[in-house]
């Protein structure tokens, strides 16, 4: 008996999520020391976590034998707070990536569909055909969203549609009055899911409020995450905020518990520790510059960059991956995502972005002799 064909068939043809390399792989692939390794694969801070954070996971730990708030009550009233919404408008998620399969999970079903962009978050498609509806993949405008072809793809049986702003893999950025324009155009039965993973880092010029359009447009979900800027990747928390009857719904699917204690608490501090989110901000903006300068100079084709991460066109990608591998230096491959010519960089400190640069000549200087 083939035990693969008790799942269903949308089951069995998807194909899983690939993250990034981890450092642990690949010091035990190549003999190397952790610390001799730079992972710049999965837009992690390169600050670590906020201080704040940190502090309050040490206070906490003697909790560790209780349950966590089930409803998440402090973290709520944080939200709340920093968000000006109601706690009835908030859900917390095990990651962002939660609160996108908890969308899907809640309104989607075999014989639905959805519609997100070429060059989207994996998330997207994997979330979809996991509840056996159909993904409206539409191509890509200069690597980002294409908003109008995106409106042309709604069907009769969408219902719901992913974006991502700034968009990931690629970078790209839609300004708020073009994304509102986008929103309010969306027809009233179809929930619009904006995913604003990267917000924090923004500047000034391109900061946009999306929150005032959930008492405009009640088909509208907003998914955030503190794995970025907040640096608590690795305790798992998002949110997501919508109107109060979608959240009630997509509760009644979430699993009891589904954020630990720890998170809960840290996240509680991440957000009240402004300080630490502009000194992040501060580092990814001039590690930006440097890298989208420096790869210039490589005449190097790079993707416009919004977030904490640039996309770059190299010939023989896989090749001078490998390479850069070998010199203890993780970025992210992603032909998975339809380019199969770039490469992903997360922005790091001034040493790891100049040690990533230094690495990546050796690497095209290996292909090209």
């Amino acid at each position: 008996m083939n035990l693969a064909n008790l799942a269903p068939e949308y089951i069995r043809s998807i194909a899983p999520y690939q993250p990034g390399k981890p450092i642990s792989d690949v010091a035990r692939e190549l003999g190397m020391n952790e610390a001799d390794i730079v992972k710049l694969a999965s837009n992690e801070n390169p600050l670590g976590a906020s201080p704040k954070a940190m502090a309050a996971i040490q206070a906490a730990l003697g909790d560790l034998a209780m349950y966590p708030d089930g409803g998440g009550f402090a973290l709520k009233a944080a939200i709340s707070k920093k968000y000006s919404v109601l706690p009835a408008q908030i859900i917390l998620g095990n990651g962002s990536n939660d609160i996108l399969e908890l969308a899907a999970r809640t309104f989607m079903r075999a014989g639905d569909s959805a519609v997100y962009s070429q060059h989207a978050f994996a998330v997207y498609p994997l979330a979809t055909q996991a509840v056996g509806a159909t993904g409206i993949e539409v191509a890509a405008k200069n690597f980002g969203n294409d908003l109008e072809a995106m409106l042309v793809a709604i069907r009769a049986d969408t219902k719901m549609v992913f974006l991502a702003n700034p968009n990931n893999p690629t970078g790209t950025f839609i300004p708020g009055t073009a994304l509102r324009s986008f929103v309010q155009r969306v027809p009233p039965n179809v929930l619009v899911v904006l995913d604003e993973a990267y917000g924090e880092y923004l500047g000034d010029a391109d900061v946009y409020d999306s929150v005032p359009w959930l008492a405009e447009f009640p088909n509208v979900i907003i998914s955030h995450t503190l794995s970025k800027a907040y640096g608590l990747a690795g305790l798992r928390i998002g949110f997501g905020l919508a109107h109060p009857q979608v959240i009630d719904l997509m509760n009644r699917v979430r699993q009891p518990f589904n954020v630990n204690h720890l998170a809960m608490v840290a996240a509680v501090a991440a957000l009240g520790d402004n300080e630490f989110i502009k000194a992040s901000r501060r580092v990814n903006d001039t590690g930006l510059s440097l890298l989208r300068t420096e790869l210039a100079r490589r005449n190097l084709e790079t993707i416009p960059a919004f977030g904490n991460f640039i996309t770059f066109k190299v010939e023989n990608t896989k090749l001078v991956f490998e390479a850069l591998l070998k010199q203890g230096v993780i970025v992210r491959p992603i032909a998975g995502y339809g380019l199969p010519d770039y490469l992903r960089v997360t922005i790091g400190t001034e040493a790891q972005n100049r040690r990533f640069l230094a690495a990546l000549d050796v690497a095209r200087g290996q292909q090209e002799k």
